[in-house]
């Protein structure tokens, strides 16, 4: 009997002295200092979405930056009324013929439409390069500095925010456009997909263009000058509004080293079945992908060299 209890002492005391150092296991890993992830896509994923929440999180903005393609599609699309310079005697094959010939497509609002996708691109990426201003404005990119996060990742993380700011500003202004009555004869899955594989590229390196620019700056009125500066000219210098075929000799010459015609050019051929074309199809894709390249490896340089405290 005597043995049998001394054994359950025995037991009992095992079990505890079990229990406390499970106990104690647990409270030194919940005091140990919490493993860092030093993950290059933690870090940039961590950035990207930083500035993807204070944009989603203030729907104003968001309403904002879609006011002005709206009102390009609404009043100037619709407005500028290219058939009135026909005579209404002429038939409508006629009219759509010579629209083809002049445009590519057979209504001025659908040319327009495709235009207004990269033009919400352009806007967008150019602001890219604000969002580094204010972070060395407010401290928070010291900050950044001093963390493990590389300056590549840094400056890559901006260029993706804005990339999909971008995309989701642009499929908003297409539904509109298909709303307003853009044509939708060639539209399918596999077209809209390359097209905003167009788009992504070249937001992709417009973003890291205006980034590039803003890696010293500290002064907004500095950042909006360049802006303004660059925005129209790449936006009134390409295929946007107008076709090509109709603007001086000079001005052609512009049009076709600029990457916004490009990509305009794409998306018209995939989103329209556009007869009017700048390049081919491959060509334009190329372009676009050495653009986006070029300026995404030329900024991830540029932030080893000039991002600093």
């Amino acid at each position: 009997m005597a043995d049998k209890i001394s054994t359950r002492s025995v037991t009992t005391t095992t079990q505890e002295k079990s229990v406390e150092e499970e106990e104690r296991k647990l409270e030194r890993e919940f005091r140990a200092t919490p493993k860092l992830n030093k993950s290059p896509l933690h870090g940039l994923w961590a950035l990207t979405n930083r500035d993807l929440v204070k944009w989603y999180k203030n729907p104003i903005q968001l309403i904002i930056s879609l006011v002005q393609p709206v009102v390009w599609l609404g009043l100037f699309g619709k407005a500028l009324n290219f058939g009135s310079f026909i005579s209404s005697s002429v038939p409508p094959a006629q009219q759509q013929a010579v629209y083809l010939h002049f445009f590519g497509v057979t209504d001025y609002f659908s040319f327009l439409s495709a235009g207004m996708l990269s033009f919400i691109i352009l806007f967008t990426a150019a602001f890219a390069g604000m969002s580094v201003v204010w972070d060395r404005r407010f401290g928070f990119m010291n900050k950044a500095l001093s963390t493990p996060v590389g300056r590549g990742a840094i400056v890559t993380g901006k260029v993706l925010q804005s990339v999909i700011r971008s995309l989701i500003q642009a499929a908003i202004v297409l539904v509109i456009a298909i709303l307003f009555g853009m044509n939708t004869s060639h539209l399918s899955v596999l077209t809209v997909a390359g097209s905003f594989s167009i788009l992504f590229l070249m937001s992709f390196g417009l973003s890291s263009l205006f980034v590039m620019l803003a890696l010293r700056s500290s002064d907004w009125q500095t950042q909006m000058a360049i802006i303004n500066l660059l925005n129209l000219p790449l936006l009134f210098a390409s295929n946007a509004l107008l076709p090509v075929t109709i603007m001086p000799g000079w001005l052609q010459n512009v049009v076709r080293v600029n990457p916004v015609s490009y990509a305009n050019d794409a998306v018209r051929q995939m989103l329209l079945g556009s007869t009017q074309q700048l390049a081919p199809l491959w060509a334009d894709f190329s372009v676009l992908i050495g653009f986006a390249m070029v300026l995404g490896a030329l900024g991830i340089v540029l932030s080893w060299k000039l991002l600093s405290k």
